[in-house]
């Protein structure tokens, strides 16, 4: 049985931040869409200040992308200057971006799919999947398995290479990785397109909070589960989860279903899945959900390679370089993709903190 809440004690370094961090950009009492509309205008702003240094070093290119039903997403790709067409076509990560399902847009991931693109030196597909509440399940789902068939429709034209994509996805995000990769690994999603070369899973939500009791079957105690003592913590408070998975208005969730509960997953499934890349935070609702799925991979024989955030809460990341942890959290993308592209060897379940 598994105790994880010895990663969960605030950090000295976030204490020191937390009394100056600033109030959200809305107020509880706003409107969902108002709640929308100023963090995507939040996320916007910071990206936009970052791609101040990093712009000159990509390319980026805009497309629509078809989904079914008759509608479209938007897509960005990313491609660092200085590779020359010649030298063949470069990895692609398709980057699924966090926010709940609620929050994000194209703009507000430049500075995190640039940063990815220059430093891996590889082809960053960024898709801005429908959201709530306009959107509710299974849309983004649908639209995040539309443009994975897309890219391989057009990896050609974006200078991709279809045997290395790897799959990425933060927080909700990192859900429809999940979901994705498995559905194709069971061949109920894109089982006809080659097979993903790897899976980056930061902070990721792993299946629909009316499931989440299943995880008590494999923790020592009720006590130490993170979606109890982290039910507080800072940036996304257990409430904050809530309010993200209602949005998506599920109704009843079937604790079998593996493309709503990838977490859920029987070992039997995950057998033979791609090597997998897991970024977790410490004092997060979500960490034992996260940690749960790195351990199930690993017992399972798929290769696995864990980071920890100890003492950091959900989505740390977008404070910067006013948190030691935030390049270690860069690293731990950018040399994940190349890590699940050297088909590394299963080495069991080890959670690194360094």
């Amino acid at each position: 049985m598994c105790d994880f809440s010895g990663h969960e004690q605030p950090s000295a370094e976030w204490l020191a931040l937390e009394s100056q961090i600033p109030p959200p950009p809305f107020s509880p009492s706003d409107t969902v869409e108002e709640k929308q509309a100023a963090g995507n205008a939040y996320r916007e702003k910071n990206a936009a200040e970052a791609m101040k240094t990093l712009g000159p070093w990509v390319q980026t290119q805009d497309f629509t992308i078809p989904t079914r039903g008759g509608s479209t997403v938007e897509a960005r790709t990313y491609r660092p200057t200085g590779v020359n067409p010649s030298d063949g076509p470069l990895p692609v990560y398709l980057h699924l971006h966090g926010g709940g399902w609620l929050f994000g847009t194209l703009a507000g991931e430049d500075a995190t799919c640039a940063r990815i693109a220059i430093n891996a030196r590889v082809v960053v597909l960024n898709v801005n999947y429908r959201h709530t509440p306009a959107h509710v399940y299974p849309t983004a789902w649908n639209d995040t398995e539309d443009a994975f068939r897309w890219l391989h429709e057009n990896i050609a034209a974006i200078g991709g290479d279809a045997k290395r994509v790897v799959v990425g996805g933060i927080s909700a995000g990192g859900y429809l990785t999940a979901s994705l990769v498995l559905q194709q690994h069971l061949g109920k999603a894109a089982a006809s397109l080659p097979r993903i070369a790897g899976q980056v899973l930061l902070i990721p939500s792993l299946s629909n909070m009316q499931c989440y009791r299943y995880q008590l079957e494999h923790l020592k105690d009720e006590s130490i589960w993170s979606w109890n003592t982290c039910k507080d913590a800072p940036i996304l408070p257990r409430s904050m989860c809530e309010m993200f998975m209602g949005l998506l208005k599920v109704g009843e969730a079937d604790p079998a279903d593996a493309r709503m509960n990838p977490g859920l997953a029987r070992p039997e499934q995950v057998r033979g899945l791609p090597p997998t890349v897991f970024g977790i935070a410490g004092r997060d609702p979500l960490r034992d959900e996260g940690l749960l799925y790195a351990k199930k991979l690993a017992d399972a024989g798929v290769a696995t390679d864990v980071h920890m955030f100890s003492g950091l809460p959900h989505a740390f990341r977008q404070y910067g370089d006013k948190l030691s942890e935030s390049k270690r959290w860069d690293r731990v993308i950018e040399e994940g993709i190349l890590w699940t592209l050297s088909e590394p060897v299963a080495g069991g379940f080890e959670i690194k903190t360094q």
